[in-house]
């Protein structure tokens, strides 16, 4: 039978929505996000707040692992977050290059790489125009990839997974796991050759996490006790040699959180230097020249073409990197780095176009990481769409987009790397803190389908009985069918899904766009260009939006936490 043909045709007879899990009710924290309802058919959002506010101060293990469960619990019942798939990490790179890594978040590493006898440069692509240089303002992979190899921070990971001091020579945790105490490395310089010191940090930090700043990752930052003027309680000394943080509760993935970006240093005089920084916090790091501190500083930019990154003297271990320049092609269309690739013109790639994948399979060049992320799609709880409905009744017609789409034919079709279908938002392999994996039925809590091992069934054996269900979650909603079993001229349903101009989300998008069409229901794709997109995404101007997520460190809170409602990351526009 054709997956992408086939149709239910059994009409339902009655209404029904999906089970509610009951919890009760969650008391205000501290600290929590407060949530506002701008859609009457949105989602109540506060209880997720404190929930996720209580999480991040649990000390108990167990009860952490059964609050988080909690959380994805409330998170999933929304159904505005429709997982996908789980990433994995396929790419393609020249046999004579050696030293090139990436880990489970997605971040590739060129700065201590091989790139053959008689080459100097490495020769990249992973993206299109990077939307943010500036690391507190970064939120894609491809801008967390660039400041990776171009800013260093406290932390770093090597090239087995595992975090390594960098730019700390040591640290001291307090008998209770509050303070961590970081004694910086001597001589260390910013690319223009000026002293770097604990100074840095304290200002970058209380920067990124300062919502005038709007850093898209400052919730990370909401672990770290705050001062009476609600500046981070962060401290450097006065000889900047020393970096004293201070913790509200112990964090056990701490150390992580200072691998990321959004804990690298930025420049002081760099940043306030540029007129008008106030108000626009990135504008020292939109063009070539500007001053970091990694392995490699960005010295030439032609917008939406290419990008080169030559070796910085003063980076901290200058001695071991042997690549002198990365050059990087900047391209919305897979195809033509593809062809760039095999012409040999480009040493290392991320993305394969869709019909040239299966050729590539068996190839030495061809590898596949694991990543701890999912590809989702996400509803605005706010649209226009759910306009003079009931918050019940918007979520059964999310629930119902939802459970008709044929993941089995994206991962198996576009995907071709074995990648696994989702029907939870954490992902799998995702640790749960207890020894164990969280997507897992255990003595701690069994998913709402315990078969499938998640909150509903995405096999394609069970496609007709979801296609049933799914009409009746649209009755219930006020739609109406025909004997045909697709939606009646009555009651049309028309929704708008955004997405970027990269070919393997367009060909997701009209999969979806045909998996809706099965019910009657019209999808209308609306492609933009990258930045474009990012920014219409976070507006929540959209009826329906690609996206996805891999984790900054190995901990479903790094999963639910972005949705709490101050969260730039919050596309949905939960509680907003």
């Amino acid at each position: 039978m054709n997956k992408k043909k086939a149709m239910a045709l059994v009409l339902a007879a009655t209404t029904a929505l999906s089970p509610v899990t009951a919890f009760a009710a969650v008391e205000p924290v501290e600290g929590a996000d407060v949530a506002k309802k701008s859609s009457d058919a949105a989602p109540d959002w506060q209880e997720y707040n404190n929930l996720i506010a209580q999480i991040k101060m649990e000390t108990d293990t167990a009860k952490r692992e059964e609050l988080m469960h909690q959380a994805e619990d409330i998170l999933m019942e929304t159904n505005a977050i429709v997982p996908l798939y789980y990433y994995n990490d396929p790419y393609m790179l020249k046999e004579n290059v050696k030293g090139v890594y990436s880990n489970v978040y997605g971040f590739k590493y060129f700065m201590f790489a091989d790139p053959g006898e008689g080459k100097d440069a490495l020769r990249i692509y992973m993206a299109s125009e990077p939307d943010k240089l500036d690391p507190a303002l970064n939120s894609t992979m491809d801008g967390g990839c660039l400041a990776a190899n171009s800013f260093t921070g406290l932390c770093s990971y090597n090239d087995k997974g595992e975090v390594e001091l960098a730019l700390a020579d040591k640290y001291e945790v307090s008998e209770d796991g509050l303070t961590y105490t970081f004694t910086m490395k001597d001589g260390l310089k910013w690319s223009d050759g000026s002293e770097l010191t604990a100074k840095d940090f304290e200002y970058s930090w209380k920067r990124a996490a300062d919502p005038k700043t709007a850093a898209d990752y400052s919730y990370m930052y909401n672990g770290i006790a705050t001062n009476e003027d609600g500046s981070l309680n962060v401290k450097a000394s006065e000889d900047g040699k020393t970096f004293v943080v201070n913790l509200k509760a112990p964090c056990a993935y701490f150390l992580d959180l200072c691998t990321f970006p959004t804990f690298y240093p930025v420049p002081q005089a760099s940043v306030e230097a540029e007129e008008g920084w106030e108000t626009n916090p990135g504008l020292w790091a939109q063009e070539a020249g500007f001053v970091s501190n990694g392995a490699f500083v960005l010295k030439e930019w032609k917008h939406n073409e290419s990008m080169v990154y030559e070796k910085n003297p003063n980076y901290y271990r200058a001695d071991e990197v042997k690549v002198e320049r990365l050059e990087f092609m900047l391209s919305d269309d897979d195809a033509a780095p593809y062809a760039a690739y095999q012409a040999g013109d480009l040493d290392f790639i991320d993305s394969i176009p869709t019909d040239e994948t299966a050729a590539v399979l068996d190839s030495p060049e061809f590898h596949i990481v694991d990543q701890l992320g999912t590809y989702y799609m996400c509803f605005n709880v706010n649209s226009p769409l759910f306009e003079g409905k009931t918050p019940e009744q918007a979520n059964a017609m999310r629930r119902a987009f939802s459970i008709i789409i044929d993941r089995e034919y994206i991962a198996e079709n576009i995907g071709q790397t074995g990648q696994v279908v989702a029907n939870t938002f954490v992902p799998a392999i995702m640790l749960d803190g207890n020894g164990g994996e969280f997507r897992a039925n255990d003595d701690a809590y069994t998913y709402p389908n315990e078969e499938a091992v998640g909150y509903f069934d995405p096999s394609y054996d069970a496609y007709e009985a979801n296609c049933e269900e799914a009409r009746k979650l649209l009755e219930s909603a006020g739609y109406k069918f025909g004997d045909d079993g697709m939606l009646s001229d009555e009651t049309p349903l028309t929704v708008t899904y955004v997405t970027n101009e990269g070919a393997g989300n367009v060909q997701i998008a009209e999969a979806l766009q045909q998996d809706f069409a099965a019910l009657g229901i019209d999808m209308v794709i609306d492609t933009k260009e990258w930045s474009v997109f990012l920014n219409e995404r976070k507006a929540g101007n959209f009826d329906l939006a690609r996206n996805g997520w891999v984790a900054d460190f190995n901990d479903p809170i790094n999963m639910l936490e972005m949705w709490t409602t101050e969260s730039g990351n919050n596309d949905a526009q939960l509680g907003k």
